[in-house]
């Protein structure tokens, strides 16, 4: 049911009470995952304009300019609330629908990433969920033909009723292909393509926009979408012929809100109406209502504007594939959003109500009372001990068990394969895309602004270690209920500093999603903040993209950046149950200048090996180094100040592990950016020593408790 203030806004604009079928289409269309009710106010702090933005925010992807007349395609998506109810088909289909939205605007999908965030791994039921959500990710994509290529696997307590799934797709298209959701001219005809509509994902839009329950399994089912990989496949293929061919006038997916989100907010961006026969659609499932047909979110579904004289054509196309099609309506000057069954006519509503009319507005926000930093605890009686604790945390451990279930070299295009600190495709004349996602949710929790902030420059560092500079990125602004004033707060901040940082950067924010009311009735509790993004960037020649791993004996080893007594929101103070104590990592004034600096360094080619310092600090990025050789590092010049825990578990920003052989040129190109030599490569050991400790690793010691992941789920 409509809330009542809704309802009453509704019945003032049209004049009347709008009947079942216009309520199902308002209910879902001005729900908060539709309408960005508490959001919009916020997100247009953003800066989405750039010298490479073609389409920004707004469109089922946006269009970034990669050069040389190629463009590229970028969303990004959330399928959180379904991903709990049934694991498998929600992220099953959490992966199709950003899929479509890529094809959707001409482009084909070419890569695939995947930030996932989980309750701990000790309990049957997030075990289950753990398993089956990345079952249904592989299963998905492998038969799609899109590869995987980078992800996140973060655990915290708070998600154990509420996990999250994230999906960035990204697309490569010629610019002369490109096309959007905006009607063109009044008299075209719609074309329904792909599989048939059916009771799956009834109100899926503000089942997503509401606290889980308890029985949220049993009661929910039916707003969950079940997935058809093949016929997704047919659909990237038809799709594509049916653009290249000139027939496409204006395309969109139908994701949330089903076949009235779709349509009504493509007639709407045209500054159109539209006449649909709703008995025009075909069905899979034998009696259902106008209700059920509109706000259906059955899978692999794009609807076509085409002009009449070429709606043969385009069913030919569906034909060929296999593919359902059906010409099901019009655009018409009359601004309103018409629905027809069987002759009659069920909802009859104006369009820009419907798609624009949702009010939006800041919610109240307060600010928490001021956090005791509390007081450090003592230092580990076995400093190696811990440092191997650190290295067989679920969220440091490899990820290998993850990315081995999908398929992440299909295309060809794989430069740089899962595992690393960013993911590299080929694209043309030498020059690769550079991929990155994630954020770190502990650090938003005790600091919202500074973890947005740390979220664009960790992700900044993933890319530059690869040579590649940042162009754009795209959200997914996962939080709790908005409606708690605490919420909105870090919601809001969160915000900001993303922002803030983005502008820093110069990378407009181009898009994304908000996911809100990530609570569960059964834990009782909100998940920690999770703003989520996906950054591409664009690398210079590939020949000069350096490993991830320790290289070439007797080669110099050069830590950048500084390291403060930053342990706030760290993975050591986790394990040691300090979650609120601790400084949380600041994002200093040099930041910007040292991504930029270091994508000068690794470009000039003179770099083998780097990689990024971030979760788990100096004692997890070292040891991730040593996949075939060892090395021995001396810490005794970093941070004099530091005690051992410091120096070794702070997860400061804007640092990097460089190996060169030429070390006095690149010491010299780092100019005025912190940087320190810290040893040098060789042997089967990794030995660490520093203000008042040494400890050593040998290097099956360390890929012993990297694969503590593995070794759960192969048990």
């Amino acid at each position: 049911m409509l809330p009542e203030n809704d309802l009453k806004i509704i019945t003032e604009e049209m004049g009347r009470e709008p009947n079942l079928v216009e309520q199902g289409c308002f209910l879902n269309l001005w729900s908060e995952h539709c309408s960005y009710r508490s959001s919009a106010p916020l997100l247009k702090t953003f800066t989405t304009v750039g010298d490479r933005v073609i389409i920004g925010p707004g469109d089922d992807a946006a269009i970034i300019r990669f050069g040389d007349g190629w463009v590229l395609a970028i969303g990004m998506e959330s399928h959180n609330h379904p991903s709990y109810v049934d694991p498998y088909n929600g992220s099953a289909t959490g992966v199709g629908g950003i899929v479509r939205d890529i094809i959707s605007m001409g482009a084909r999908p070419i890569a695939l990433m995947d930030p996932l965030y989980f309750g701990p791994l000790d309990t049957p039921k997030n075990l289950y969920l753990f398993e089956h959500i990345v079952e249904g990710i592989a299963g998905y994509g492998n038969c799609i033909g899109v590869p995987v290529v980078r992800g996140e696997a973060y655990f915290d307590e708070t998600y154990s009723g509420n996990p999250l799934v994230n999906v960035v797709c990204v697309g490569l298209a010629r610019e002369e292909n490109i096309v959007t959701a905006c009607a063109q001219k009044a008299g075209n005809k719609l074309v329904l393509m792909g599989s048939t509509t059916g009771r799956d994902g009834l109100g899926g839009a503000s089942f997503a926009s509401r606290d889980l329950s308890e029985e949220a399994e049993a009661e929910d089912r039916p707003s969950i979408q079940i997935g058809d990989p093949f016929t997704e496949k047919l659909l990237i293929e038809a799709t594509l012929e049916a653009i290249d061919t000139g027939y496409v006038l204006s395309c969109r997916d139908l994701g949330a809100a089903g076949l009235a989100g779709a349509s009504s907010e493509m007639a709407s961006k045209g500054n159109l109406g539209m006449r649909l026969m709703a008995d025009k659609v075909i069905l899979r499932e034998s009696g259902m209502t106008p209700y059920e047909i509109m706000i259906s979110e059955s899978q692999e579904r794009i609807l076509f504007e085409v002009a009449p004289e070429n709606v043969d054509t385009v069913l030919a196309i569906a034909e060929k594939y296999d593919l359902n099609a059906s010409m099901i309506g019009e655009l018409t000057e009359r601004l309103y959003y018409t629905v027809e069954f069987e002759g009659e006519v069920v909802a009859d509503m104006p369009v820009k109500l419907l798609t624009e009319g949702a009010p939006t507005f800041e919610r109240p926000s307060t600010a928490p009372a001021e956090r005791d930093i509390g007081e450090k605890p003592e230092l580990p009686a076995d400093i190696k001990q811990a440092v191997i604790d650190i290295l067989s945390s679920h969220n440091i451990a490899s990820k290998e068990w993850i990315y081995r279930q999908y398929d992440h070299e299909v295309q060809v295009r794989t430069v740089e394969k899962p595992g690393a600190d960013a993911g590299v495709l080929r694209i043309a004349d030498g020059k690769g895309l550079a991929l990155s996602c994630g954020c770190n949710p502990r650090h938003t929790l005790l600091d919202p602004y500074e973890g947005g902030k740390g979220t664009l420059i960790e992700n900044s560092m993933n890319l530059a270690v690869k040579g590649a500079e940042g162009i754009a990125l795209v959200d997914c602004l996962n939080f709790g209920n908005p409606e708690k004033p605490d919420i909105y707060w870090q919601f809001k901040h969160a915000i900001l500093g993303l922002g803030d940082a983005a502008r820093d950067l110069s990378i407009p924010v181009v898009g994304g999603n908000v996911s809100l009311y990530n609570e569960s009735g059964e834990y009782g509790t909100a998940i920690v903040p999770t703003p989520s993004i996906g950054l591409i960037g664009i690398t210079g020649d590939l020949e000069t993209v350096p490993a991830s791993f320790f290289e070439g004996e007797g080669n110099i080893v050069i830590l950048v950046g500084e390291t403060f007594d930053e342990l706030g929101g760290s993975e050591y103070y986790n394990i040691k149950g300090l979650r609120k104590n601790g400084n949380v990592p600041k994002v200093r004034e040099n930041a910007p200048k040292t991504v930029e600096t270091l994508i000068n360094v690794i470009r000039s080619g003179k770099i083998v090996a780097a990689h990024d310092v971030s979760a788990g600090g100096l004692a997890a990025a070292l040891p991730e180094m040593c996949k075939n050789v060892g090395a021995s590092i001396d810490l005794s010049g970093v941070g004099e100040s530091l005690r051992a825990d410091d120096l070794l578990f702070s997860e400061s920003h804007a640092r990097a592990i460089l190996v060169t052989s030429e070390k006095d040129k690149v010491l010299e190109m780092l100019g005025d950016i912190p940087s320190a030599v810290i040893g040098t490569v060789g042997g089967n050991v990794l030995d660490i020593k520093g203000n008042g400790f040494e400890i050593s690793l040998t290097l099956d010691e360390i890929a012993d408790a990297r694969a503590s992941l593995t070794k759960l789920m192969m048990e």
